[in-house]
């Protein structure tokens, strides 16, 4: 059953440990030590000549802890991110955390042996491995970055308790975060996912008192927001050089398996294009009827009204969106609502924007939103159900491997939106509203290429000038050069704008992540124009690329889908595609 009231629109997680959850715990945790203390026993059959079938039997006994690593973790994070500000959450997900590092300790020698091991042994292993030979070839790769036993376990030690606890004292500081705005002659109290909902309002001097509010709380807090991020980029600089990494951005390009040209090909490509969304900016301009626009001004709808979408029918929307391009499809979707793993509602403490968490293979994945009743919200449930219906398409592999890579973890979730897009299209019949849905759908397009692009770039910068000795008022400067390289004239950039980079919960996070947005939606304008081209015929070779998850080299499954992700001829196609979506606006 599908709940309908978005203010009772709150997820279960017994799926993942039952009431009473003190006890599930406890049992969780005691199983985990008798599979750990066993695992440990056996830890002198890692040799040389092991034994390929001894091997396969230690794999398969540490996907099994695995396994219950992940219901316990995750169990502790989405009870978490529903309440930043409770502190039995807290003190619940600190417990588990201190817990599951002390025990992934001691399984640390495993992978660490697999990364170490010699080439004439992983040739006598990797036949046998079956679905896990690409895990193992991945974990290989970490060879000449990888440290000592002691000194990996130190660094996992460390970190619950050091940047990774920063981390979550930046989400419960800016969580709380409340502001204030007038709305319709009334002064409210919002939540920052209220506040951005408000970026396509209608009204111009709406938009910008909404951005000047969040950039005022945020400037507030600036001082020791700006100091976690400065020790979150000389944590990342310390550990980088430890390990032996070429630039920062080296370890997550190793992370993702992609080599850092093709990244580095990539962002060049994204750069030399900004002049695609500076004209947009231009034309766009001329539709509202302004000289130029302001920065508050770049999700300017283009029609007068802003219409709501209530909960339900934006479910029914969605379902039938992707039921249109495959049943199976929109199945999977409906899994995750009818098993209760959706919580939609915003209140404040809860964790802002939206994500989809998926645990094990046979699970259906949770999804978090927040849903406000805009179109960007409509659009931000199909993206994340899109993450949900790629993890259940992966099913069929291990707990280690089924989750996608992070070059292809946007793929079904941009995929989906541009399915409920093309819905909207298809059906609207009024060309002012049809124009309106084609420029949100570039104003889309540029939230997540161009400006995730431009994040990368910002944090390249950024890392540098940390490592150089720099202020924050270096980097707030960079920020805004930064702004100025991406809009050119096109767009008026007001000064506040440059202290927005420590309102950016991704930079902090997971440094150098957001080139992912870029590169899936970049990827999926190329599945796109196939799937317009071919049709049906389209939709099982689309479902198989998903179906893979991690089980296989980014490189390789594109490579099947006939992509060559080394080109920057590829990644032109994806701004030829934009270019003429900002043609066909022109035409209406």
């Amino acid at each position: 059953m599908i709940k309908t009231d978005v203010a009772d629109v709150r997820w279960s997680l017994e799926d993942l440990l039952r009431e009473p959850v003190e006890s599930s715990l406890e049992s969780a945790l005691a199983e985990l030590e008798a599979l750990v203390s066993a695992f440990e026993a056996d830890r002198d059959k890692l040799t040389d000549d092991i034994d390929p079938a001894v091997f396969y039997d230690l794999l398969g006994r540490y996907e099994a802890i695995t396994r219950i690593n992940r219901r316990v973790g995750v169990y502790a994070s989405l009870w978490f991110a529903t309440d930043t500000q409770n502190p039995a959450a807290l003190n619940f997900r600190g417990r588990v955390d201190h817990a599951l590092t002390n025990l992934g300790n001691r399984t640390l020698f495993f992978t660490l042996w697999i990364q170490g091991m010699d080439d004439g042994t992983a040739a006598r292993l990797l036949p046998g491995a079956g679905d896990l030979r690409y895990w193992i070839e991945a974990a290989r790769k970490f060879k000449p970055h990888t440290l000592s036993e002691k000194e990996e376990q130190v660094i996992n030690l460390k970190d619950p308790n050091g940047i990774d606890a920063m981390m979550g004292i930046y989400d419960m500081i800016t969580n709380k975060f409340t502001f204030e705005l007038e709305l319709d002659g009334e002064m409210r109290t919002l939540t920052r996912d209220q506040m951005t909902a408000q970026f396509r309002n209608p009204s111009a001097a709406v938009r910008e008192a909404v951005y000047r509010e969040l950039q005022r709380v945020y400037i507030d807090n600036s001082t020791v927001l700006a100091q976690m991020y400065n020790h979150r980029v000389r944590d990342w600089a310390t550990e980088g050089t430890l390990r032996g990494f070429a630039t920062p951005i080296s370890a997550r390009n190793l992370m993702n398996d992609l080599p850092d040209a093709v990244v580095d090909a990539l962002l060049e490509v994204c750069r030399r294009n900004s002049h695609v969304y500076q004209r947009y900016f231009k034309l766009k301009a001329g539709w509202l009827g302004m000289d130029r626009l302001r920065r508050y001004d770049i999700y300017a709808p283009l029609a007068k009204s802003d219409k709501a979408f209530a909960y339900e029918p934006a479910v029914q929307m969605t379902l039938e969106s992707f039921d249109r391009f495959s049943p199976q499809v929109a199945d999977l979707a409906r899994r995750v609502f009818e098993a209760n793993h959706v919580d939609a509602t915003p209140r404040r403490g809860k964790r802002g924007g939206a994500f989809c968490m998926s645990t094990l293979p046979e699970q259906t994945p949770w999804v978090l939103l927040n849903h406000a009743g805009k179109a960007r919200d409509v659009a931000t449930m199909a993206h994340e159900l899109g993450h949900a219906i790629h993890a259940m398409l992966a099913s069929g592999h291990s707990v280690l491997n089924f989750h996608a890579p992070l070059p292809l973890a946007e793929t079904a979730s941009v995929f989906s939106e541009m399915l409920l897009t093309d819905r909207l299209l298809s059906e609207e019949t009024d060309a002012a509203v049809r124009r309106d849905l084609l420029a949100g759908a570039i104003d889309d397009a540029y939230a997540t290429v161009q400006r995730q692009v431009y994040f990368t770039l910002f944090e390249r910068e950024a890392h540098r000038l940390v490592a150089e000795g720099a202020d924050s008022e270096a980097l707030c400067e960079a920020y805004m050069d930064n702004l100025r390289l991406q809009f050119g004239d096109s767009v008026d950039v007001a000064d506040e704008f440059r202290w927005e980079w420590i309102s950016v919960p991704h930079i902090y996070h997971v440094p150098f992540y957001t080139y992912a947005y870029s590169f899936g939606q970049l990827l999926v304008f190329a599945l796109y124009r196939q799937y317009q081209q071919e049709g049906e015929s389209f939709v099982p070779r689309y479902l198989r690329l998903l179906s893979y998850g991690g089980s296989e080299e980014p490189a390789r499954i594109l490579q099947e889908a006939g992509f060559d992700v080394a080109s920057p001829d590829f990644w032109q196609g994806g701004y030829d595609v934009l270019s003429q979506m900002i043609d066909d606006l022109e035409t209406l």
